[in-house]
């Protein structure tokens, strides 16, 4: 698909990936060294890695952490999406963003319904911003890591960050 105009080319975009889970360890968290693969492989940089506990709290403090780095662009989610009593990634999440991105979650759910049908419906995918940075949140499955990070979060990371720093 073409766009609708080009990248600002030479734009340096540094990531933070953060896996939110009860159960995952480096050793097992493919999800989050997924993301941090596709991201290097993009020519963007992983300046953060952590997995941390399903607690809001926690994800909250991590998040007012990462703000304070202002050499962060992006900081990518994954885990705690879904509507278990332990995911909470998106309530944590949806009432800091400052402003939200409406069509990262809506897409998200439309390309899941094409690879999964009606479970689909349970994600609660969310992007938008938070202190100049952009904040995305994917569910914790390897498949759609894959999926969001390879249709949309890289091919807009670029833009939206141009987007956020004018």
């Amino acid at each position: 698909m073409e766009k609708p105009h080009p990248d600002t080319p030479g734009i340096t975009v540094n990531c933070a990936v953060i896996t939110v889970s009860d159960t995952r360890t480096p050793e097992t968290d493919k999800s989050g060294l997924l993301i941090q693969q596709l991201l290097i492989d993009a020519n963007y940089t992983v300046e953060t890695y952590a997995i941390i506990p399903d607690e809001p709290a926690q994800i909250q403090a991590q998040l007012a952490l990462l703000s304070q780095n202002s050499n962060l662009d992006a900081v990518i989610f994954n885990g705690g999406t879904g509507i278990a009593p332990r995911d909470t990634t998106y309530d944590a999440i949806e009432k800091l963003l400052e402003k939200t991105l409406p069509g990262f979650g809506e897409i998200f759910r439309y390309l899941s319904y094409q690879e999964i049908g009606s479970r689909a419906i349970a994600s609660r995918a969310i992007a938008g911003v938070y202190q100049n940075q952009l904040i995305f949140s994917l569910p914790g499955s390897s498949n759609a890591v894959r999926l969001g990070m390879e249709k949309l979060i890289l091919p807009e990371l670029t833009h939206l960050v141009s987007q956020v720093r004018k």
